[in-house]
Order: C-alpha cells, then sequence, then structure tokens
C-alpha cells in the first residue's frame, strides 16, 4: 500500500504495525462513539456529551506530554507502553462489567491512544527516508481513515451480537495483537542528542509559521471532515434522503479521504504535489464541498458534498504531516506530532461547534457556509507555506 524502501537495511513492512496502531485509535475512538447513544438510552444528552468528549479530552491534554516524552526515552517505548494501556482500559470495563465505569474507561483509553498515537507518527517518520515522507503518511492516514469509516458499522455488529462488553473485548484483543505485532516487527529507534529546550524555545518553536500554518490546515481539514460525517446526514434528511442513504454518503466521504491519502503522499514525493499548493486545493475543494451541500440539500448536493470533503481531506492531511516531519529536527518529531494531533482534535471539535453555533442562530446553510469561509481564509495561507529549515 506505501511502496517504503527500506531504510539503512530495515524492511519496509517495519511501517505496517505502525499504521494498524493508526486504525486502533481510529477504530477505537469512532465504534464506541457510534453506538453511546443508544448505551446512555438518550436519557441525558449532558451524559452523551461528556462521554463523547472524554476521549478527545485526554488527547488534547496528553499528546503534546507523551510526545515529549517519547524523544526523551525514545518512540518504540512510549508505543508499547500506550498500547498495553489501551488492552488494559478496554480489558478493564469487561471484567468490572459496570455501566458506570464506562467514562473512567474511555478517559483510559484516550489517555493511552494520547501515547502510541504521536509515538506511531515519530516513527512512521523516523523510519521512511525524507523522499518518501509523503507515502508514508498517506499510508498512515489511510489506515486512520479506514478506522474512521468501518468504527461505526463493524461496532454496531459487535454491540448487537454481544453487547459493549463484546465491542470492549475486541478492542482489546486487537490493541494486544497490534503489540505484539510491533514488538516482532518494529526496530529499535533509539532517542537522538538534543539541545536543551527553553519554554521559550517550545514557545518560539510551536508559534513559527512553519508549524502553525500545516498544523492549522490539517485542523481545518478535520474540521471540514467532522462537519461531514456529522451534519451531511442531517443536510440528506432535510433533504428527504432515507437514513440508508445519508449513510451511504458518509462512508463514500469516508472511503474518498482513506483512498485519496497515499495517492498524494505519492505525488508529493515525486516533485509533482507541492505541500502548499496542494494543502491550499485541497481546503479549497473541502470548501466547495461544504457549500455544495448549503445550496442543494438532495442526494446530489449531498454527494457531491461527500467525495468533495473527502479528497479535500485527503490532500490535506498526508501533505501536512509530511512537511511537519521534513521541517522538524528527528529529535523533536514526537514533540511535533503530538502538538499537531492537538491542532486536528481542535479542528475535531471546533468545525461542528462552529458550525452548530451558527446553524442555531440564522440556518445550517449557513453553519456550512460559514465553515468554508474559514477554510478559504487558511487556502491564503497554505499558499505561501515554504519548507522551513530544520531546527
Amino acid at each position: 500500500m506505501t511502496g517504503i524502501k527500506p531504510v539503512a537495511g530495515r524492511r519496509a513492512d517495519q511501517v505496517f504495525p505502525l499504521y494498524a496502531a493508526g486504525f486502533v485509535t481510529a477504530f477505537g475512538a469512532h465504534s464506541i462513539a457510534a453506538g453511546l447513544g443508544a448505551y446512555t438510552g438518550f436519557t441525558s444528552l449532558l451524559a452523551l456529551g461528556l462521554l463523547l468528549a472524554v476521549y478527545d479530552g485526554a488527547e488534547v491534554i496528553l499528546k503534546p506530554v507523551f510526545g515529549a516524552l517519547a524523544d526523551r526515552i525514545g518512540p518504540r517505548p512510549v508505543l508499547y507502553g500506550g498500547l498495553l494501556a489501551f488492552a488494559a482500559a478496554s480489558a478493564a470495563f469487561v471484567l468490572v462489567d459496570d455501566p458506570a465505569a464506562i467514562g473512567l474507561v474511555r478517559f483510559g483509553q484516550g489517555a493511552a491512544a494520547a501515547a502510541f498515537s504521536p509515538a506511531a507518527g515519530a516513527l512512521v517518520a523516523r523510519l521512511a527516508p525524507d523522499s518518501q515522507h509523503g507515502r508514508a503518511f498517506g499510508g498512515y492516514g489511510a489506515w486512520k481513515g479506514l478506522g474512521h469509516a468501518l468504527g461505526p458499522v463493524l461496532g454496531g455488529i459487535l454491540i448487537t451480537l454481544g453487547g459493549f462488553g463484546l465491542l470492549f473485548g475486541t478492542l482489546a484483543g486487537l490493541a494486544l495483537a497490534v503489540l505484539a505485532w510491533a514488538v516482532l516487527v518494529v526496530p529499535k529507534v533509539a532517542p537522538l542528542p538534543r539541545d536543551r529546550q527553553t519554554l521559550f524555545d517550545l514557545a518560539r518553536r510551536l508559534t513559527a509559521p512553519g508549524f502553525l500554518r500545516p498544523t492549522a490546515g490539517l485542523a481545518g481539514a478535520t474540521a471540514a471532515l467532522a462537519v461531514g460525517v456529522g451534519f451531511l446526514p442531517v443536510v440528506g434528511a432535510g433533504g428527504g434522503l432515507g437514513p440508508l442513504a445519508t449513510g451511504a454518503a458518509v462512508s463514500v466521504l469516508a472511503a474518498t479521504a482513506a483512498l485519496v491519502q497515499p495517492l498524494a503522499g505519492r505525488a508529493r514525493d515525486a516533485g509533482r504535489l507541492p505541500d502548499g499548493t496542494g494543502m491550499a486545493g485541497g481546503l479549497a475543494i473541502a470548501a466547495a464541498g461544504l457549500l455544495m451541500a448549503a445550496a442543494v440539500p438532495g442526494l446530489l448536493g449531498v454527494l457531491v458534498a461527500s467525495v468533495a470533503i473527502g479528497l479535500g481531506t485527503g490532500l490535506v492531511t498526508p501533505l501536512g504531516f509530511a512537511h511537519l516531519a521534513a521541517s522538524t529536527p528527528q529529535a523533536r518529531l514526537g514533540q511535533t506530532m503530538g502538538s499537531a494531533e492537538v491542532g486536528r482534535e481542535l479542528g475535531d471539535a471546533g468545525g461542528p461547534l462552529l458550525v452548530g453555533v451558527i446553524a442555531a442562530a440564522y440556518s445550517l446553510g449557513a453553519g456550512l457556509a460559514g465553515l468554508a469561509v474559514v477554510l478559504l481564509a487558511l487556502v491564503l495561507a497554505m499558499r505561501t507555506l515554504r519548507l522551513d529549515a530544520k531546527r
């Protein structure tokens, strides 16, 4: 799927467990989230909102911390520990068998994902040569996208067959299987010598345009994806479409994003798709999809919007991470990837919130157009994106 060549005697298949780790965090988040409404009996929207937010909240707080730890001790131990903790948190729900524990379990899963997600991203960057970062992150993003797409479907099947206990037990087994695979295949990647960094140095690096612009682009693309998944079914229902048609449209969105990412990464590595141009184009396409959904609420509008948002997201994601990897010293990759992931999480939460607030005040079409305007503003910033020297 990746076409990555061996690096310094390492095998190309050593990145595949890292892709599987990306699948675990995406599948774990969406498979559970899709069934939480039924689990709570839809009796309290506040309780549902808190249960949905606790996973992402743990990631936002802890990803930079674990990213910095991966730089200090090496990313492989953090990857192992995160996968083991994810399995333990999932198994705890099965063993305790107490519905009241689901909030704590979700927080534990989110904290574990906050460890192994940036560690996996740093390892992808370390194991792939600079000339193949695009396809490496394209493959990683594709497998995360596959987890997002399959999570609600497979999660629903598992819940139907055996309740939440079967779902959490499956997640525990999946995390342990990926952990065993990583232990066998992923090579040791030693921490690199680093210059001493003060808080001022960290703030300066994380506020530099070379970090902020690609991270803002990733946040914008993730916001469009989250809004597409959450609000396109509402648009479709308003246009007279049933749940089957709107569900298929969301699946088209996720599948398009997953398929485009490896292709975009390959084009980037071949020099056919510059980072700034590709990210600007992706955000513009996603914005056009949102505007299409706002203007044409029927089947045609929803399907075109799904394809456009998926295509735009698929362009931006591998280019953004490859750009960050290429402009970051390898000794700081974990910290950078963790911080960039926080930007994506903020987009994941902020996009639907922005659309919801505007929709409550005016209309859903106005909300979608509002996010499209934000994406178009980001297009201007991406057009001037240049590769900074590693520092």
